[in-house]
């Protein structure tokens, strides 16, 4: 297979970024969009950097958009960050309005998309996280996609050291030694999540796990240690 055209949201994130250096190092990727907010001051060889400010819009984006192989989504925000509003209009109204344009533009190109544990399509779950997730993969469901894998990974352990958003995320990462142990599939390590997103992006599921499903927090580190066991031969 020839090497793949990548386009990326949410590179200067916590998994968004890993995924981003990991795309740039593979022989089998040949060229990384990445659509940012503002300047990330990373330079490479395969990186095209697009400044957008508007993420609600992706219409003047048809020219980074097209020729693309393979999307991944790794756009959002914590709850309690933004206001109710915000929250779904950045996890929803943003999702869709990319998901609408790279549909347009790269029909034939795989999708990747950060949703979270507990997401619920239905959007009758009576936490606003959950229903605007939801929404959102449901939204993406709708555009009908030849191959899109919608990850719902429960907690992610930063890799790198990193600036917690509250108390709770705190203690959680304090804790996670702990909950790792009474529970592996209580949580998974950043870049073991964005590695592994690339990975499906750009090659599938290789048969690991079902398709045509959400991926649940077992299926993502069967996913991740399939993985592993292909870079180790």
């Amino acid at each position: 297979m020839d090497p793949q055209n990548v386009v990326l949201t949410g590179g200067t994130g916590m998994v968004g970024g890993i995924a981003l250096r990991a795309c740039l190092e593979r022989s089998d990727v040949a060229r990384v969009t990445s659509i940012v907010r503002r300047p990330s001051g990373l330079a490479h060889p395969k990186l095209r950097e697009v400044v957008h400010a508007d993420f609600g819009d992706f219409g003047p984006l048809q020219g980074a958009l097209e020729g693309q192989d393979a999307a991944l989504f790794f756009l959002g925000v914590y709850t309690g960050q933004v206001s109710a509003a915000e929250f779904r209009r950045i996890t929803v109204d943003c999702t869709q309005a990319f998901g609408a344009a790279l549909r347009r533009h790269s029909p034939q190109a795989t999708l990747c998309f950060m949703s979270a544990a507990g997401a619920d399509p239905t959007e009758t779950s009576r936490w606003m996280f959950a229903r605007d997730k939801g929404a959102a993969e449901k939204a993406l469901s709708a555009l009908g996609f030849p191959r899109l894998t919608i990850f719902r990974p429960g907690y992610i352990y930063p890799v790198t050291p990193r600036r917690e958003p509250n108390l709770s995320y705190r203690l959680t990462r304090a804790l996670y030694p702990l909950i790792r142990r009474l529970g592996p599939n209580l949580g998974i390590d950043s870049d073991a999540l964005a590695l592994t997103m690339v990975e499906v992006g750009l090659h599938g599921l290789s048969g690991v796990v079902p398709a045509g499903r959400p991926l649940e927090k077992a299926d993502i580190r069967a996913l991740d240690a399939a993985r592993r066991a292909d870079r180790a031969r």
